[in-house]
């Protein structure tokens, strides 16, 4: 009982973070289950990637109510997340534990995580590089759009499938390059939830078919990210949420230093 009591206070602790900024689900969840209470890490990936599909529901719902999601732009991702999670998946499964050991596991979060914290501290330059080329060749820059996007989503797709960690942090950092003057804040946020949703579910029932799934910890992470998210959304507008990412960049760049090592 106690430590299902644990496990909910970091589910309130990850899900405020998520409701401030956005951003943090799986890149936080994860590393907190691995380091701080020794779950396994194909099960603590497989876990997190349905708790991120539950959680992300109510949040394109929301968003989907307020028009801001992109649906070209989630079709575009989908298109090559949804075929690659699969497939990642499908590898996971036939080769299993057997020959994907858990160190394999633990570098790829572990390079999963500079990712993300490398994302996060250039947004802004990244999104600064988009408008460049987007204002200056126009037309091939609109030409390319579909291709790259979709080359994103496989990208997104490996990613999470493997690690649990890319579809927020990633999938953002990589829309505000692409989609520099079409998506305002409010729809990256909206077009980030509504593909990371389905991506997680794909990703998830795959690991759920492998059996890296304890519904147990499940429920308890649950429990406590809910009023955890909502609490985060209530003060998300007063926080400052610039140094919150640059926070959470910080962090994550240590846990994924101290995997790799």
């Amino acid at each position: 009982m106690i430590d299902g009591w644990l496990y909910s206070v970091a589910g309130a602790g990850v899900g405020f973070v998520v409701g401030v900024t956005g951003i943090g689900g799986g890149a936080l969840m994860t590393p907190v289950l691995v380091m701080l209470f020794g779950v396994a890490p194909a099960l603590a990936v497989g876990t997190d990637l349905l708790f991120a599909a539950i959680t992300k529901f109510f949040g394109a719902a929301m968003h989907g109510r307020h028009g801001t999601i992109d649906w070209l732009v989630v079709r575009r991702l989908a298109l090559g997340s949804l075929p690659a999670a699969a497939l990642t998946a499908a590898f996971l499964a036939v080769y299993g534990r057997e020959k994907i050991g858990e160190g394999v596991i633990l570098n790829a979060l572990g390079v999963a995580l500079l990712l993300t914290a490398a994302g996060l501290l250039l947004k802004g330059r990244l999104q600064g590089i988009g408008r460049r080329l987007r204002t200056d060749m126009p037309v091939r820059f609109k030409a390319l759009q579909p291709a790259l996007t979709v080359a994103a989503g496989v990208i997104l797709g490996v990613l999470v499938t493997t690690t649990s960690v890319g579809a927020g942090a990633l999938g953002t950092v990589m829309m505000v390059y692409l989609y520099p003057y079409r998506l305002t804040p409010a729809k990256i946020v909206g077009t980030d939830l509504a593909h990371a949703l389905p991506l997680a579910l794909v990703a998830g029932l795959g690991h759920l078919v492998i059996g890296n799934v304890d519904f147990t910890l499940l429920g308890w992470l649950l429990l406590g990210s809910i009023p955890g998210i909502l609490a985060g959304s209530l003060v998300s507008t007063r926080a400052p949420a610039s140094w919150v990412a640059r926070a959470i960049a910080l962090v994550l760049a240590i846990i994924g230093v101290r995997l790799l090592t």
